[in-house]
């Protein structure tokens, strides 16, 4: 497949090809992609850089990162939340991480249209969302983790069951492509979204302060319409600083490029563009010289913090570009209208 990776958008020109050659420069030879040059990796934030490298155009590499990602998953459907150099250095089990390779995959098939891969990936997508799901509370929302002894820590996350609600939904859209049937997370699925969209007090309200908790439940789609509006307008002031991006937590005078980026989806989700291309204006020229991303800067003294060069910052920034300028097929893939017709109507893909 064919795609233009790079377009002009006013005085912001980014490159697919470039940042996806970053992303690809990071991923060890067995597939793995650690968030930085010999950094750790975990399991969100590696398929986040697989998405990255399909839109980039680096279609074998993301298959070798799904598949190494397949091989390391354990027996009960999870992974476990960070490894460094092959060694465990965080024995916790995360639902959200668990269930998010369905995004990545059905996001990679959006972009090349391989059924062969979403068969073979099939089986652990499937045992990632069972592992979530088989934690989650009578009320829909999913406790965030078990610890390596099987301890259910009884804590639910917002944005991690953001995570998971826009995860469940890639899976149903993967099932219905393959012929397979998961009648057991439909349920799930709508008391999870019912406790998003209603239920705020199920949620650790201490992670409020964290621009995530703002704008994932529009990213994930469970929060749509004027409602939907409502909620990004109601916050905008409390964490968009204009030139700068979005602050990670409310009250730190530090913006991060990747929530930028993730709030440049939710936007164009809704389809508000005009936001949408002002917050990446923002943020199109902060980048080091060999064109990947800052992590993120304090304001208003610009200092670049932390200095690491994550490969999943530079992915967020390409899922944006690709929704804000359409370069793939798998630019819609946050989109509401996109889901919308999806739920009335199967095999819309």
């Amino acid at each position: 497949m064919e795609l233009n990776l790079s377009v002009q958008d006013n005085k912001n020109t980014i490159s697919a090809e470039e940042l996806g050659a970053f992303i690809a420069s990071l991923q060890k030879e067995t597939g793995e992609i650690p968030w930085s040059a010999g950094g750790k990796t975990d399991p969100w934030d590696h398929v986040e850089s697989a998405m990255g490298l399909s839109v980039g155009g680096f279609y074998a590499e993301a298959v070798r990162a799904y598949e190494w990602l397949a091989g390391q998953q354990l027996p009960d459907g999870s992974w476990w939340s960070a490894t460094k150099d092959g060694a465990v250095i965080d024995p916790t089990k995360e639902t959200h991480f668990s269930a998010y390779m369905a995004v990545g995959v059905f996001h990679h098939y959006l972009v090349t249209g391989n059924v062969n891969f979403l068969k073979s990936m099939w089986p652990a997508v499937s045992k990632g969302i069972d592992y979530a799901v088989s934690m989650q509370a009578p009320e829909g929302e999913i406790f965030w983790a078990k610890n390596k002894d099987g301890v259910v820590d009884s804590m639910a996350l917002l944005t991690g069951c953001s995570s998971i609600h826009m995860s469940i939904k890639c899976a149903f859209a993967i099932a219905e492509i393959i012929g397979k049937k998961r009648p057991q997370w439909e349920k799930a699925d709508r008391l999870l979204e019912t406790a998003i969209k209603n239920k705020p007090d199920l949620f650790n309200r201490i992670k409020s302060r964290f621009s995530m908790d703002w704008y994932y439940p529009v990213l994930c789609g469970a929060v749509t319409g004027a409602e939907a509006k409502k909620r990004i307008d109601k916050s905008w002031e409390k964490f968009v600083v204009p030139e700068w991006g979005v602050r990670c937590v409310s009250d730190h005078p530090w913006v991060t490029i990747a929530e930028s980026a993730e709030l440049v989806l939710a936007l164009t989700a809704i389809g508000d563009i005009f936001r949408a291309r002002l917050v990446f204006g923002w943020i199109a020229d902060k980048r080091y010289s060999d064109g990947s991303f800052w992590m993120g800067a304090t304001f208003p003294d610009g200092v670049i913090w932390p200095e690491e060069k994550t490969g999943w910052t530079a992915a967020a920034v390409l899922l944006a570009w690709d929704a804000l300028n359409e370069i793939t097929p798998a630019a819609k893939l946050f989109s509401h209208q996109f889901w919308g017709p999806r739920q009335k109507s199967k095999h819309q893909y």
